[in-house]
């Protein structure tokens, strides 16, 4: 089992309380409303509603978006080499060999469709209904970020007959491939709905039940313009999509932030802030601090950063750092309150928070992508030939955007300095790079790769398994296999028969070889097994 203990899930359970208490009223209203008789109908329980508006559905599923995006964080994380194991534990086994069994970070699996039938519920009932065509329109669009999270964790995976309940109990296994070319199709269909739902009168406004953009439409519309740019990005050149086109209303410029409301109570925490920072509890003990690899973009063994260093992590440039696979004595244990929350004090967790990096605090929104890696999705799909867009432009844009959200605190606000002016310096602290100065980059394969290092740096801690992603695809940032700990974020102890000494994937849960064994795909494994889109 992976080190790495998922504790976000507790803040979608206890949310989903909420969704509990208004089912039990509304169930209530259902039964006042009824005639005498049905009242004293012996077979239906009149606290158990046994259906919800998708006004209902919608703010839950989107705050166990939040929950399941920061368990895949965390796993990204330790695979891609933001995190390492630190001092003062052991025992951390697959999560440091990489020969995974199908129980290590199996919780993305049901989460995920729990999740995906979140959505699943709010297309239904919003079906043939035009008033709710907002709801049909944002539940396809997250019902695709959620099957991109799986195919990219899991290659083919259940979609055809998946969702449907009792008519499929044991649905077949999609080709990744097939699933992304729908995905795509999906967001043309989501597309469709927020368009319908502009020309519909009386129309259901998504409004407060909003917990993503606050009812404002037109972010959707360029979410779904965005998330549809990373389908075609990711699987150009080996899915033939049937639309490559997007709206008019442009991709995102801002952070795509979820949040319900998150406050410092149990169960209502930022769940990345719960899971690094500190509990409701004052829970703080960590098994993981930063690798060796990812610092020497800030210290200035490849990059020098010391912005956003000392924004990132605790007592930069002295933070304790580790290779993964290195255990025994001289190995720094991790602080109270984490190395990812950069602030000396207060770490105390009834007053610990606001503070800039990727936690922040308790009650900052959870990013479901940031402007940062739109712009450097922008950035590669110039660079591919995919749109007309301004390549460096993009790139710059994405620097921008990624020292702005690192400066930033959870209330919105800016720590410290101005984070333009950090960008300047460091333009100017790595003149003679290329990885930071895009002008000095000669090829494709130099823009390339500087448009992915930027990304990783922009991802570290904020959606880690967006960076795995891109370095299975790509092969960048770029790795030594063998080399030193700054070039290479392989454990010193893999298993793994792969040239870079890193696994391929994470294999499918048990329960499948269980419930699935027919349909389940033979023969994978961590080391040769591949996503359909990697390099």
């Amino acid at each position: 089992m992976s080190a790495i203990t998922n504790k976000s899930l507790v803040t979608h359970k206890l949310f989903n309380m909420k969704m509990i208490k208004a089912l039990f009223f509304a169930g209530m209203l259902i039964v006042t409303a009824s005639s005498c008789k049905k009242q004293l109908d012996i077979n239906t329980d009149p606290n158990n509603a046994v259906s919800a508006t998708p006004q209902l559905v919608l703010p839950q599923a989107l705050t166990g978006t939040a929950a399941n995006l920061s368990g895949y964080n965390s796993m990204g994380a330790q695979l891609v080499g933001y995190s390492a194991n630190a001092g003062g534990y052991g025992g951390f086994g697959t999560s440091i060999t990489y020969n995974f069994s199908s129980s290590d970070f199996s919780g993305r699996w049901s989460t995920t469709f729990d999740n995906l039938e979140d959505y699943q519920y709010i297309i239904n009932a919003s079906k043939d209904k035009p008033l709710y065509a907002y709801f049909a329109g944002a539940a396809r669009a997250m019902k695709a970020l959620g099957f991109q999270l799986l195919v990219d964790a899991y290659n083919d995976v259940p979609y055809s007959q998946a969702l449907q309940g009792a008519a499929y109990l044991t649905p077949v296994y999609d080709p990744a491939k097939d699933i992304y070319k729908n995905l795509a199709t999906d967001l043309d269909s989501a597309m469709a709905y927020f368009v319908k739902g502009d020309a519909t009168p009386g129309v259901t406004p998504l409004s407060t039940y909003d917990v993503l953009f606050k009812g404002d439409v037109t972010k959707w519309k360029q979410l779904i313009n965005t998330l549809k740019l990373r389908l075609i990005v990711r699987g150009n050149g080996k899915v033939t999509f049937a639309n490559t086109t997007f709206s008019a209303d442009g991709f995102l410029t801002t952070d795509a932030l979820i949040n319900p409301g998150y406050v410092r109570d149990n169960g209502k925490l930022n769940p990345k802030w719960s899971t690094w920072g500190y509990t409701a509890t004052g829970d703080a003990n960590k098994a993981w601090m930063p690798n060796k690899y990812v610092m020497a973009f800030y210290d200035g063994t490849k990059l020098t950063d010391p912005g956003r260093g000392a924004n990132t992590y605790y007592k930069f440039p002295l933070t304790g750092t580790n290779q993964l696979g290195v255990e025994g004595t001289g190995i720094q244990a991790s602080p109270s309150g984490s190395f990812w929350y950069p602030l000396a004090s207060p770490r105390v967790y009834s007053t610990a928070g606001s503070a800039p990096g990727p936690l922040k605090g308790p009650s900052a929104g959870y990013p479901v992508i940031t402007a940062a890696e739109t712009y450097f999705l922008r950035a590669e799909a110039a660079l591919q030939g995919i749109t007309s867009d301004a390549v460096q432009a993009n790139f710059d844009a994405g620097v921008a955007a990624a020292f702005k959200y690192t400066y930033v605190l959870e209330n919105g606000t800016t720590y410290a300095s101005d984070p333009a002016a950090a960008v300047t310096q460091y333009q100017a602290d790595n003149a003679t790079s290329y990885l930071v100065n895009f002008a000095l980059a000669t090829s494709n394969a130099q823009k390339l790769e500087a448009i992915i290092t930027q990304k990783y740096i922009a991802l570290n801690f904020v959606n880690s398994e967006e960076a795995w992603n891109e370095y299975r695809r790509t092969g960048y940032p770029t790795v030594v296999t063998g080399g030193p700990a700054y070039a290479t974020f392989a454990s010193t102890v893999s298993e793994s028969t792969r040239a870079d000494k890193l696994p391929a994937r994470i294999l499918y849960p048990s329960q499948e070889g269980s419930y699935n064994s027919t349909n389940l795909p033979k023969g994978i494994t961590p080391f040769t097994s591949t996503i359909f889109w990697a390099k």
